[in-house]
């Protein structure tokens, strides 16, 4: 027996030395543990004091804890606000810009219209007197139009202003041929020669062209602008799935029942368990990218050629070079006015008539100086803010693809890229192994931290993503110059020029749609049904000689 005395004693004591060490790992402090989430609002009697055996724990690691099964709960729903508050501080910024570049540039076009509304109106007043103030309502309508098309979008602008020509034309013939009296139908007939005669030179012409393409070039990029902040608030809002939660758990708060509270999650382990829970916002940024290279080539439009602010700056000065043009062509254009609509007849006795002379417009307007720019909203210019704006343009591209990173460079949420070592790597404070996964749905299917379901989809970001895609195709119509509700109306096809069979005035082009008639029925349709005749014929003729037999064998 004293043979086996040493080894025994040694056994002993190592049984002894196990328990005691085991005792005093079941007693350790959990006193920090409780500190700090009791900080958060919980209630205190929730966090044991010493560890615990944690077989309760479903997503933390088992074993002794400072956690209990109600802070395992609350700590799931508090890690999931950390994670929405961290990525909706990135989104709400991005939001905040779109906000207020929307705020800037649609309070720009709003003044501007009226700055360019009051500049005409007052001098319009010192240059043609009481006879603008007599026919100022064509004018106020004018702008109202080009107002409500700003705001509402409902007005095809090409014929808006078609008929505003016609209109000033037919107010114009009165005046130089006041001798005359002209029934509503012959002004009718007057307005239908507006294009022919040319009586404003080639004003309309370019103006139509200018602020067709300006105003739809502002009016697209201004909704654009709007949908980026709407699809930006609304792609934050998307709340975490149940994988996600359970990740955010284990990678928040698991460090904390096992006493580590001061250990930040591996900047690799975060990157995993962010591109899982943002996968679905990560499919957006393909979309999201080509909206905002198409935002860029419209505001490159802006600065150039659909620059709004160098078409309505100056839009007085065009309209009264036109009325100068008609005045100065008056004689000629009443004698081709008076063969094709026919002679005129005289003024009524006793009315007074008034001499050309008489009502001539004896005063143009100012010289204008293309330098001289407007203030106008937040005392700007149309080019300052363009620069701005393209600016934060280019720095929200990738915005979706990139979250993930933004996310976890937060130091709340994980340790620097270079603390590979002493950090949570989700089971202990050791270096994180696995690889980072890449962006979107499809990619997470080797992702080790969050198990995404990539058969489905969320509706609200495939809504999103939709509502990006029918914007972008919009904005690409705004660069080609191109109404995002009405076909264009090139000048090629309005049938002047050589070989349009017109040899008189009484050769009125007739009035045709690009898309379709008054009865809503296309062009191609019409062209159908044209065609269909020939061929039904056949069929016609065989249902007469039916009809008539069955007739006949009933008088029988």
């Amino acid at each position: 027996m004293a043979r086996f005395g040493l080894p025994a004693l040694l056994c002993t004591l190592a049984v002894l030395s196990a328990e005691l060490l085991a005792a005093e790992l079941k007693s350790k402090s959990c006193s920090e543990v409780r500190r700090l989430y009791v900080s958060k609002g919980f209630n205190k009697d929730d966090a044991p004091l010493h560890e615990i055996n944690g077989d309760h724990l479903k997503i933390c690691p088992q074993g002794y804890t400072c956690c209990s099964q109600e802070m395992e709960e609350k700590y799931s729903l508090q890690s999931t606000e950390d994670f929405k508050s961290v990525v909706g501080e990135q989104c709400d910024q991005l939001e905040a810009v779109f906000a207020s570049q929307y705020t800037k540039f649609d309070e720009f076009f709003k003044e501007l219209l009226e700055n360019a509304e009051k500049s005409l109106n007052d001098m319009f007043v010192k240059t043609y007197g009481h006879l603008y103030m007599e026919n100022s309502e064509l004018f106020k309508d004018l702008f109202v139009e080009l107002k409500r098309y700003y705001m509402a979008g409902n007005v095809n602008l090409e014929e808006m202003l078609n008929d505003f020509w016609a209109h000033l034309l037919e107010r114009m013939f009165r005046l130089v041929n006041s001798q005359y009296s002209f029934t509503d139908e012959y002004l009718e007939c007057v307005s239908k020669y507006t294009e022919q005669l040319k009586p404003f030179g080639d004003v309309p012409r370019k103006l139509k062209l200018q602020v067709t393409r300006a105003f739809v070039a502002a009016r697209t990029f201004v909704q654009g602008l709007a949908v980026a902040r709407d699809v930006v608030s609304k792609v934050s809002g998307v709340n975490p799935t149940a994988q996600c939660a359970d990740a955010l758990l284990k990678m928040i708060y698991c460090s904390h029942c096992q006493g580590l509270v001061t250990v930040k999650p591996c900047y690799n382990y975060c990157s995993n368990v962010m591109r899982g829970c943002l996968a679905y916002q990560g499919d957006v940024d393909s979309e999201w990218n080509s909206f905002i290279d198409a935002m860029l080539m419209v505001a490159e439009r802006l600065e150039g050629p659909f620059n709004i602010e160098s078409v309505m700056d100056p839009i007085d000065v065009k309209i009264s070079d036109a009325i100068m043009n008609m005045q100065d062509n008056s004689v000629q254009v009443s004698q081709k006015v008076f063969q094709g609509c026919g002679p005129p007849k005289p003024a009524p006795a006793g009315r007074m008539s008034r001499d050309v002379s008489e009502i001539a417009f004896n005063a143009r307007f100012r010289p204008h100086h293309p330098e001289e720019r407007p203030t106008t909203a937040a005392g700007t210019s149309l080019d300052r803010l363009v620069t701005d704006v393209k600016e934060k343009l280019k720095q929200a591209k990738k915005f979706w693809s990139s979250l993930p990173s933004s996310v976890c460079n937060d130091e709340r949420m994980a340790a620097g890229n270079g603390n590979e070592d002493d950090c949570w790597n989700g089971k202990a404070k050791s270096r994180y192994l696995f690889a980072v996964t890449g962006n979107g749905v499809s990619n997470q299917i080797d992702n080790p931290e969050v198990e995404v379901d990539s058969s489905k989809q969320d509706i609200l970001i495939l809504r999103q993503i939709m509502a990006l895609r029918v914007m972008s195709n919009k904005i690409k119509n705004a660069y080609n110059g191109n109404d995002v509700d009405f076909f264009d109306i090139s000048d090629e096809n309005s049938g002047e020029g050589s070989g349009s069979g017109c040899e008189n005035l009484r050769c009125v082009p007739k009035l045709e749609y690009n898309a379709t008639d008054h009865a809503g029925k296309s062009a191609s349709d019409k062209a159908d049904s044209a065609g269909a005749h020939p061929g039904a014929q056949p069929y016609l003729l065989a249902v007469f000689c039916i009809l008539f037999l069955v007739m006949q064998r009933e008088w029988r």
